[in-house]
C-alpha cells in the first residue's frame, strides 16, 4: 500500500532508540525526510547514516532536550517547515506515590506531558501558516488504565490523552491533524526492565519477568514494527478524517478489564 507520504518532512523526537528508532526507520522507508532530536546524538547520527544510506531520505539529527527552557522554540526554528511531527520523547518514572518523589514526578512531566504541549504550540502555527499537517503523540495506554504502581505515568498519560482530544477536535479547521497513540507494553528495554523490578516485587526474582510478558495477549508485548507503522498510517492522506482521537494498540489489554 503506498500511503502517499514520500517527500513529507517528519521531525520525531526521542528518535535514538525504542520506538523512536522504529519510527525513524518506517518514515524513511516511505520516502520521508527526517528532523530526528535526542538529548545524545552519538546513536541518532549512526541511524541517521544508515537511513540516508539505505533509503536516499534527508537526515538532519538535532542534539536537543525538550525539558530546557526554549528548546521546543529551536527544535521548531532548527526543523523549520514539517509535515509530521511525532511527539516521542520522554518515559515517566514507575512507582507508587511515595516512591516517585516530587522532582521525579516533575522532572518526568518536563519532558513528555508540557515537552509535548510546547512542540505543540511551537509546530502547529507553522503547520497552519503553510497549509496543514499532521501531530502524533505517541502517549501509552497507561492514561486508560489507572495505575497504583505507574502513577505518574498514568497521570500524565491521561492528561496527554485529554490534550490531543481538545487540540484535534479543533485542528482540522486548520488543515491539521492531532491524534494520540496509546502503545501498551512494546519489546523495548523499557518494558524489560519494568518487568524486572515488578518480578523483584512479587518474588524477589528479577529473572522471572518473562514470566509475566507470558501473561500479555499472544504470551508477548507488540513489536516496536507493529507500532511504528500504526503511526505511518495515521500520518498519511490515507487517514485522512482522523483528528481528536486515540488510537490504542495493546492487544485488547484495555479492554479485557472487568470488576
Amino acid at each position: 500500500m503506498d500511503l502517499g507520504l514520500r517527500g513529507k518532512k517528519v521531525l520525531i523526537t526521542g528518535a535514538s532508540q525504542g520506538i523512536g528508532e522504529g519510527l525513524a526507520e518506517v518514515f524513511a522507508e516511505e520516502g520521508c525526510d527526517l528532523h530526528l532530536v535526542a538529548r545524545s546524538v552519538d546513536k541518532l547520527r549512526a541511524l541517521a547514516e544508515r537511513l540516508g544510506s539505505e533509503h536516499g531520505v534527508a537526515v538532519v539529527c538535532q542534539e536537543r532536550d525538550i525539558a530546557t527552557q526554549g528548546a521546543a522554540k529551536a527544535i521548531a526554528d532548527a526543523a523549520d517547515e514539517v509535515d509530521v511531527l511525532v511527539n516521542n520523547a520522554g518515559a515517566i518514572p514507575g512507582g507508587d506515590l511515595w516512591q516517585v518523589d516530587e522532582d521525579a514526578w516533575r522532572d518526568g512531566w518536563k519532558v513528555k506531558v508540557f515537552g509535548y504541549i510546547d512542540l505543540c504550540r511551537a509546530i502547529y502555527p507553522r503547520m497552519k501558516e503553510a497549509g496543514g499537517g499532521v501531530i502524533l503523540n505517541n502517549i501509552g495506554n497507561g492514561g486508560e488504565n489507572f495505575d497504583f504502581r505507574y502513577i505518574a505515568g498514568s497521570t500524565g498519560n491521561a492528561a496527554l490523552m485529554g490534550f490531543s482530544r481538545a487540540l484535534g477536535g479543533r485542528s482540522l479547521g486548520d488543515g491539521i491533524r492531532v491524534v494520540g497513540v496509546n502503545p501498551g507494553p512494546v519489546a523495548t528495554d523499557r518494558i524489560v526492565n519494568i518487568m524486572k523490578k515488578r518480578a523483584v516485587e512479587q518474588w524477589g526474582d528479577q529473572s522471572r519477568y518473562t514470566e509475566l510478558m507470558e501473561a500479555y495477549p499472544l504470551g508477548r508485548p507488540a513489536s516496536v514494527r507493529e507500532v511504528a507503522d500504526l503511526f505511518a498510517f495515521l500520518a498519511s492522506p490515507r487517514s485522512g478524517y482522523t483528528s481528536g482521537t486515540i488510537i490504542t494498540i495493546d492487544g485488547g489489554l484495555t479492554s479485557r478489564r472487568s470488576i
